[in-house]
C-alpha cells in the first residue's frame, strides 16, 4: 500500500463513524498534490444534497481527530466538499446508483477516431463497463482504457 493510499484509508476509517451519526455518504477520499500545495479531501452527500453547513460540521470534527492521530507526514490542507455533479464514478455503489442513467465516457486513446461517448449503463464488472448508444449499438469499454466516466449532464 503506497503512502497516499495508507491515508485516503485511515482517513475514511476515521470518518466512518461520522457519516453514521449524521446518515451521511462518504463518497470518496484523495489526497493529491495541486500548485505545490498537498491537499485531503473528503467527498461527502446526503439525500437531498450536502449544504455548506453539512461541510463545516464534518470538518469540524475530522480536524479535531486528525490533530489528534497526526498520521500524514507532511504539511496539508483538509477539505470537505459535496462531489457536484460532475463527479466520476469510482465505487461499486456509484455504478449501482448509475444503471439505466446516460453516461459520458472519455477513453486514453480513440476508437473509431472518438475518444469521447455518451450512452446509457447496461452493465459492469471488475474489468467492464458497456453503454447503448442512441443508435442502439453497445459499446464495452475496458476500464483501464477509461480516463473519465461520470454522469452525463444535459444544460
Amino acid at each position: 500500500m503506497s503512502r497516499r493510499e495508507f491515508y485516503e484509508q485511515k482517513t475514511e476509517d476515521l470518518l466512518k463513524p461520522i457519516m453514521e451519526e449524521y446518515q451521511f455518504e462518504l463518497v470518496d477520499v484523495e489526497y493529491v498534490k495541486e500548485g505545490g500545495n498537498w491537499y485531503l479531501r473528503a467527498y461527502i452527500d446526503k439525500e437531498g444534497g450536502i449544504t455548506v453547513d453539512d461541510c463545516e460540521l464534518v470538518s469540524r470534527r475530522m480536524s479535531d481527530l486528525l490533530d489528534e492521530q497526526d498520521y500524514i507526514e507532511e504539511s496539508y490542507i483538509f477539505e470537505v466538499s459535496s462531489p457536484g455533479l460532475g463527479r466520476p464514478l469510482k465505487k461499486e455503489k456509484d455504478y449501482v446508483r448509475s444503471m439505466g442513467k446516460e453516461l459520458e465516457i472519455h477513453t486514453y486513446r480513440a476508437i473509431n477516431k472518438e475518444k469521447e461517448f455518451y450512452g446509457i449503463l447496461k452493465a459492469y464488472d471488475d474489468k467492464t463497463v458497456t453503454i447503448k448508444m442512441d443508435d442502439g449499438a453497445e459499446l464495452t469499454f475496458a476500464k483501464s482504457e477509461i480516463s473519465l466516466i461520470r454522469l452525463a449532464f444535459d444544460f
